[in-house]
């Protein structure tokens, strides 16, 4: 079965639940698993990785490697 079909058996039995019990756990370990997921897409920088950052914007600004906001929103406009 894929995942697909996975999804909309689960949320057919869903709908049929009519405990408040098992519908609070069902949230819990949603938000909990949304909150696993979003730790692992975005880890923090290290201050090192920061400073680094930094560093090569000055230097890229310095030596003329940048676009002015107005240039970048004549883009989309």
């Amino acid at each position: 079965m894929d995942i697909q079909s996975r999804k909309i058996e689960f949320v057919q039995e869903f709908l049929k639940v009519q405990s408040e019990e098992v519908i609070s756990q069902l949230e819990k370990i949603l938000r909990k698993e949304k909150k696993v997921s979003y730790e692992q897409i975005f880890e923090p920088m290290t201050q090192d990785e920061l400073n680094k950052r930094i560093d090569q914007s000055e230097s890229d600004f310095q030596n003329n490697r940048f676009k002015s906001s107005s240039k970048l929103l004549s883009k989309y406009e």
